[in-house]
């Protein structure tokens, strides 16, 4: 009887072994990456207003990640009839940022200079927080890589300028960055409810060149018209808040908001985009697994950033 050729090497379950994300080779020297994509973990949560918990969800996001490490050649997808993260696709975990606990600063600069070595490598950065702060060291790291926009999935703006004399918490990101010559504007997506930012605060986010949409208002547009509302001609950092998904499908967060996006709907805006656009950069933040029931929290944020790599590298294949 022939042999299954799924029947060769190690079956290496996704109970077994190591957690890097999807099970991916490890990489300790940040001077020797080598890959088309790195995952850097930012376990920092000193930014928060509320719960606290976020610095455990680079490790939760990882072990929920070997769920879908079966696929050691890739991920068939009949809907858009294609492989996914083929071979061709390297990824490599280079652990996690050093946190020096109480030390804002210092453990941002540590994810900075993270985010610089994966970049000085010529891979995406891929960054799992943390809280939502972790993205200001992030967009840091672009000084030098040319003129970016941002795209924002959360329910809250994070556009806080000074309170209390903080500039660099989970509330402060989207303004820290607008802040920036070479980001040239922002697309929030999924702004809802009673949030965390005055009226003062939208007036000079739209200032500074936020175009801010709520969940309804995404719905109503459609995802295809919603991502035509991000400009052509510049690359993009996608910035995801798990927040900025409806709690029903995410409860692990910090600062849950009801009526939030569902799966599909960031999935189909995120194809959207990544077909249109050049995207450099990514994060995911936010995910708090103490408060995730029953590790769906985890596991969403882990789907959504591999499809999210599958749909980045085969619009990169078709354009190549």
């Amino acid at each position: 009887m022939a042999a299954n050729t799924y029947d060769t090497g190690r079956l290496n379950l996704p109970f077994v072994g190591i957690s890097t994300f999807g099970k991916r080779p490890y990489i300790a020297d940040w001077s020797a990456i080598d890959a088309d994509v790195a995952i850097l973990g930012a376990p920092f949560d000193f930014g928060t207003q509320f719960r606290a918990g976020a610095r455990f969800g680079p490790r939760a996001v990882r072990e929920a990640s070997t769920l879908f490490s079966f696929g050691h050649a890739g991920a068939y997808d009949h809907e858009d009839d294609c492989m996914y993260l083929g071979p061709e696709v390297s990824i490599v975990d280079i652990g996690d940022a050093d946190i020096v606990h109480t030390d804002t600063e210092s453990s941002h600069a540590n994810i900075e200079k993270g985010v610089r070595a994966i970049l000085a490598a010529g891979a995406l950065p891929v960054t799992i927080g943390g809280d939502h702060s972790i993205n200001i060291p992030c967009i840091r790291a672009f000084d030098d890589q040319g003129p970016i926009h941002i795209l924002q999935i959360d329910a809250h703006l994070d556009f806080v300028d000074v309170r209390h004399g903080v500039r660099h918490g989970h509330g402060n990101p989207m303004r820290r960055a607008a802040e920036k010559d070479y980001v040239t504007g922002i697309t929030a997506l999924g702004i809802r409810n009673v949030s965390s930012t005055t009226k003062e605060g939208y007036d000079a986010a739209r200032a500074m060149g936020d175009d801010i949409l709520s969940v309804r208002q995404v719905r109503k547009l459609g995802a295809q018209a919603t991502a035509a509302r991000i400009p052509q001609g510049v690359p993009v950092y996608v910035t995801i808040d798990i927040d900025g998904f409806c709690p029903s499908i995410a409860p692990g967060t910090g600062t849950p908001s009801h009526g939030g996006f569902l799966y599909y709907e960031v999935l189909e805006i995120l194809q959207q985009v990544a077909q249109n656009h050049d995207i450099v950069g990514i994060d995911l933040v936010e995910v708090a697994p103490d408060y995730d029931r029953d590790g769906t929290t985890a596991i969403l944020a882990a789907q959504v950033l591999l499809n999210f790599l599958g749909f980045i590298f085969h619009a990169r294949s078709l354009r190549d």
